[in-house]
């Protein structure tokens, strides 16, 4: 099985949140539903394991967001390959109406993507039908 590849983490956020994450300081999360698309071009597998676990050493911006006691890793979706393709699955989340919630969330080493965190909302079209039936 290949093990590298993108990801997605459905991620529900059950209060109003504030968080100090890094460059980005001060961030302030809406209750909601919330889509982080990731990639590991190595240990796939072991990544969505780390991000599982609440008590990690934080590196990157979405360990601090799910680290926090009021935030639920509810799904993981893999999608394996051997090239990069986050920014592709991110996009169809933006075009189907996500919001940007947190500007250079996840995506401090992207051209493409404002953010790799998106805020889903109840206009929101997802096509991705492993995560919602609309």
């Amino acid at each position: 099985m290949m093990d590298s590849g993108c990801y997605q983490l459905k991620i529900k956020i059950k209060k109003n949140i504030s968080l100090k994450i890094g460059a980005l300081n001060l961030c302030r999360f809406k209750k909601g539903d919330y889509i982080y698309t990731g990639s590991a071009m190595k240990n796939l597998g072991r990544r969505i394991a780390r991000h599982q676990r609440k008590d990690k050493k934080l590196h990157w911006h979405i360990d601090y967001l799910l680290a926090h006691q009021e935030v639920i890793l509810s799904e993981a979706i893999c999608y394996p390959s051997k090239i990069k393709e986050e920014c592709h699955y991110n996009q169809l989340l933006l075009k189907g109406g996500a919001e940007v919630p947190i500007l250079g969330f996840g995506s401090s080493d992207c051209r493409i993507c404002r953010a790799h965190l998106v805020k889903v909302t109840a206009k929101t079209t997802i096509k991705n039908e492993h995560f919602y039936d609309k």
